[in-house]
């Protein structure tokens, strides 16, 4: 892993864990609309896409118009319940503050929204702690369409050769595969490795401690 100089970090299942949170999230806006029989599961699988695929996939909902104002109660709850209900994943802070004693940057490219990760991290990590943080506020194309992590990486001046983006999803494979940039699957979420080695990849971690 000494290769690179740049790591660019998915953040849900990734960094952190706000399955929780989601799942609170999800469930008050379904059952307000009628759809009680969803499962844990089920909503978990979304998790990585945006929030308007998520309600189309749950509900069977094409209808933008509907599928917006979902998304619009999902993200008034979510200024409640959402960073109250994330926890950083055990080896997170550790494997981060040595990358960046070795001088690295790093980063994080999601489809969550920009200012929910700033308002968690801020709480668990120095002010400026990231060297960069691309949210669904910062493009208008969302993964696995690489905007975002072209943005990042343009933004912090790196070369492809040195990035490495880390991830948990099938989506975030996708992602690093359409721009040619090396991926390092991370097992913390509900993709399984057999799903992660169908993808280019330089590694399929349990966790992200094998990036030290």
């Amino acid at each position: 892993m000494n290769k690179y100089n740049t790591y660019i970090f998915d953040f849900d299942y990734t960094l952190a864990d706000s399955s929780k949170g989601i799942i609170m999230c999800f469930r008050y806006v379904l059952e307000n609309h009628g759809y009680h029989d969803i499962s844990d599961l089920q909503i978990k699988l979304t998790i990585g896409k945006t929030l308007e695929e998520s309600f189309s996939i749950l509900t069977g909902i094409t209808d933008k118009e509907t599928l917006n104002s979902y998304a619009k109660e999902y993200v008034k709850k979510a200024d409640d319940w959402m960073t109250a209900n994330t926890i950083l994943f055990p080896e997170t802070a550790l494997v981060l503050s040595t990358l960046k004693e070795r001088g690295a940057k790093i980063g994080i490219v999601s489809t969550k929204y920009r200012y929910r990760i700033m308002e968690f991290i801020d709480k668990e990590f120095p002010k400026g702690f990231f060297d960069i943080v691309v949210g669904a506020e910062d493009v208008t194309a969302h993964k696995p369409d690489p905007a975002g992590l072209i943005l990042a990486i343009n933004n912090l001046q790196s070369d492809l050769e040195k990035c490495l983006y880390i991830g948990d999803s099938i989506i975030d494979a996708k992602t690093a595969q359409a721009i040619g940039a090396d991926f390092y699957g991370a097992l913390n979420g509900i993709t399984t490795r057999e799903e992660l080695l169908v993808y280019p990849h330089i590694k399929i971690g349990n966790n992200l401690n094998d990036l030290i």
